[in-house]
């Protein structure tokens, strides 16, 4: 017999515009979110952390969509890119994903990058932003 895999913990009220009750009420909404524990939550931000290579950086990404539903785009912002900072890293809207969460994520890839600047750099170049360098 299979068991539930655990959900999420509800935020406290008032602190989190996440609509996780929405999505618990909403019959054949994607609830796959909803897995992310605060546990899991932390493996994945090692995870992204520790990223080694640009493949690796979207391999994470198209898992976290394929298994959490989580569309996210990495891509470097309109203004220049001086630092990690210029990379912007934005959600699809999505019920469920907690605000905490969606701040985390960026924070951790931009860690990663910091600590592997050459992933970035390739980043820059599959935009093609570096073409005259």
């Amino acid at each position: 017999m299979n068991s539930p895999s655990p959900l999420r913990q509800p935020c406290p009220p008032g602190t989190c515009n996440c609509r996780r009750d929405d999505l618990l009420q909403t019959p054949g909404a994607d609830g796959r979110i909803l897995q992310l524990t605060r546990h899991e939550e932390r493996r994945l931000l090692e995870r992204l952390e520790s990223v080694q290579s640009l493949y690796e950086l979207e391999r994470l990404q198209q898992r976290m969509f394929e298994q959490l539903g989580i569309r996210m785009t990495i891509a470097p912002s309109y203004n220049e890119v001086r630092s990690m900072r210029g990379i912007a890293v934005e959600f699809a809207e999505q019920p469920g994903l907690c605000r905490k969460t969606r701040q985390a994520i960026p924070a951790a890839i931009r860690r990663g990058l910091e600590r592997h600047p050459e992933i970035a750099w390739r980043l820059l170049d599959s935009h093609d932003l570096l073409r005259d360098a």
